[in-house]
């Protein structure tokens, strides 16, 4: 190739690789600090190793989830707090994982961007570690890509994608029967599903992410940005303890969407609305977008962020194995024959 004076350079066309070696470095103490049984390598290869033995495991079948964040990250963006969602990241992939009955062993991102910000992709990262520590998986690897033109300056996107693994036959749902008892486990808020709907609902009422929050402390989009729960630990002992025959993750859909995929055919839920609280942020975003309850509950999680299935005579002894593990656990309805969720009472 011809050698020329002042020739074109890749971080004049937009991508600084100077930056993202920068990145790995600055992210590397964050990974490291959710190493566990089974690691077999830092950051820096083409690849992530993971021995699935070594992690304890004799006949495992392994169970794999993607996920990302949606439009919350416009929320992010906008108001420039991005910690949060790295959590959030993780939450949206290791909740599924354990759904199915398995314990989430490691974990890869992908960070695309239009213009690599070094400190806020690292803040995104570290958060992504935060969300692996709560969950017990190990971050080793994942891939940063820097697209200018795809991406504006400030924008980025966010997918996760984590592995778990469980030992051979003991996949979930199983042995979902008619009178099986549902416990609900409390949200910390939208957590990150409905967030169209949400912005939606700042944007007609005229607010700014920046205003005083009218149902929490702080900024409106503060409050709004609130990291999505991860369940894995207490869902894990619940297990471990027996007598749990599904998991449901309640995120885009709701209730009335995510509670019949753990059931068989020919069964359904009765939900009673008076079981929980409603928290303040769905009361706000209920009446500020004169939200009927049918379009509540197959939006928002409407407080509840996990359901768990179990035989009715363990019902009472898993509230206590749950409220041990620090959750706040609601009797929320019971299996029936039929289809589909019936909703008794109103929510409160």
């Amino acid at each position: 190739m011809t050698e020329r004076r002042n020739g074109l350079t890749y971080a004049e066309a937009g991508v600084d690789i100077d930056a993202g070696n920068a990145l790995v470095e600055r992210i590397k103490p964050a990974a490291k600090s959710t190493n566990r049984a089974g690691v077999m390598a830092g950051l820096g290869g083409f690849g992530g190793l993971f021995d699935v033995k070594a992690a304890g495991y004799t006949d495992p079948v392994l169970v794999a989830a993607t996920d990302g964040v949606g439009t919350k990250l416009k929320i992010a963006i906008d108001t420039g707090v991005v910690s949060g969602v790295g959590v959030d990241l993780v939450a949206m992939c290791v909740n599924d994982l354990v759904c199915q009955g398995a314990e989430p062993l490691f974990f890869l991102d992908y960070f695309a961007c239009g213009s690599l910000d070094v400190e806020r992709a690292a803040q995104v990262v570290e958060g992504i570690a935060d969300g692996c520590r709560q969950a017990g998986a190990a971050l080793i690897g994942g891939e940063t890509a820097e697209m200018p033109g795809m991406y504006s300056d400030e924008d980025f996107d966010l997918a996760g994608f984590s592995v778990g693994a469980m030992e051979r036959g003991a996949a979930l749902p199983n042995g979902v029967v008619e009178g099986d008892v549902l416990l609900g486990l409390a949200s910390n808020g939208v957590h990150s599903n409905g967030y169209s709907l949400v912005r939606k609902i700042v944007e007609v009422n005229g607010l700014d992410w920046d205003a005083a929050s009218p149902f929490g402390s702080g900024t409106l989009g503060q409050a709004l940005l609130a990291p999505t729960r991860i369940y894995v630990r207490q869902a894990l002992a619940a297990i471990r303890y027996g007598g749990v025959h599904g998991l449901a993750h309640i995120t885009g859909g709701g209730l009335t969407e995510n509670l019949p995929r753990v059931l068989p055919e020919g069964l359904g839920v009765q939900v009673d609305l008076g079981a929980w609280t409603l928290p303040p942020v769905f009361r706000w975003l209920g009446a500020s977008g004169e939200l009927e309850t049918s379009e509540m509950l197959k939006t928002f999680n409407a407080g509840i962020g996990m359901v768990l299935v179990v035989s009715a005579d363990r019902a009472l002894s898993l509230m206590e194995v749950l409220q041990d593990e620090g959750e706040t656990v609601y009797q929320l309805g019971s299996v029936l024959s039929g289809e589909g969720v019936t909703y008794t009472g109103v929510l409160k």
